[in-house]
């Protein structure tokens, strides 16, 4: 009576594939908050604006044409200038009083609101931005800059990318282990098959060929459902609320897409090399006592 073949995308294909993606899904968790925690910080940063205030003295031509010479700057991303009677305006309607109307003039100054980019944006930085501005123009009055704000957004981002960083690190080591005992297991139950084929003359290499390939698959197929769903995840958050298209961006789901797939196809090859050469090793006596 012949035997029927086994086929290749087997129960214990479809359950090793399963349990490979759960890993590989909270792994690319992870690194998807590591990405996007990169991002959120730079978008806080080149949020962080600070003023310059301009001497009245200064005519409004000369304003927009200092505005001009910042934006060429390398360390500006964006600039905004508030004339006198526009920052009365925003004053009158924040205070819902008009200061002009007792004070009998227009207490507020013109200003050029400045927003850095986020390499730019520390306290070093900063320093030297002030003087860089104040030096080249004599009709700056002063520089206003949230220094606390940004000492404070910058301590919080290094504290959390370091336990992301960790948790990142910890996660990969137990994810290793997770799919190492699943490989494991599966390439144990195939022990007496390999020391069979060992006996007949088969050559290591093509003893571990079908394994590779197969557990290969298996990384593949695992990694492939894990980024769907993470996909799946990025869409609804983005669709819920748009706002976090400036830290979910296309750039970040590609890395961990990437990161994923890559990682789910090595390990599984590496798990998969690692069991069988463990076993090529074994002599016979010792397959029965382990």
């Amino acid at each position: 009576m012949s035997r029927k073949p086994r086929s290749f995308f087997d129960m214990q294909f479809v359950t090793s594939s399963i349990s490979t993606m759960l890993v590989l899904l909270l792994l690319g968790i992870v690194v998807f908050f590591v990405m996007a925690a990169n991002n959120l910080s730079v978008y806080v940063r080149e949020n962080i604006a600070f003023s310059i205030l301009i001497s009245d003295d200064m005519k409004e031509t000369d304003i927009l044409r200092f505005q001009k010479q910042l934006n060429k700057e390398v360390y500006v991303k964006q600039t905004t200038y508030i004339s006198k009677a526009q920052a009365l305006k925003e004053q009158t309607e924040a205070m819902g009083t008009d200061p002009a109307e007792f004070l009998g003039h227009n207490p507020f100054t013109a200003s050029i609101e400045v927003k850095l980019n986020a390499d730019y944006a520390n306290s070093d930085s900063v320093a030297w931005i002030k003087d860089e501005i104040q030096s080249k123009n004599k009709q700056v009055i002063e520089i206003n800059y949230p220094q606390d704000l940004l000492d404070a957004v910058n301590s919080n981002i290094r504290k959390i990318s370091i336990v992301l960083l960790g948790l990142a690190a910890l996660l990969t080591l137990i994810s290793f282990a997770l799919i190492n005992n699943t490989i494991r297991l599966a390439v144990y139950s195939k022990r007496f098959l390999i020391h069979t084929m060992k006996l007949v003359g088969a050559s290591w290499s093509f003893i571990r060929r079908p394994f590779l390939l197969r557990n290969m698959w298996i990384g593949i197929l695992a990694a492939t459902m894990a980024d769907a769903v993470l996909i799946g995840l990025a869409y609804m958050l983005v669709h819920y609320e748009p706002d976090l298209l400036a830290v979910v961006t296309p750039g970040v789901m590609v890395v961990v897409m990437g990161a994923v797939f890559v990682f789910g196809v090595l390990i599984t090859s590496l798990c998969a090399l690692i069991s069988i050469n463990k076993y090529l090793r074994m002599k016979v006596s010792e397959l029965y006592y382990i």
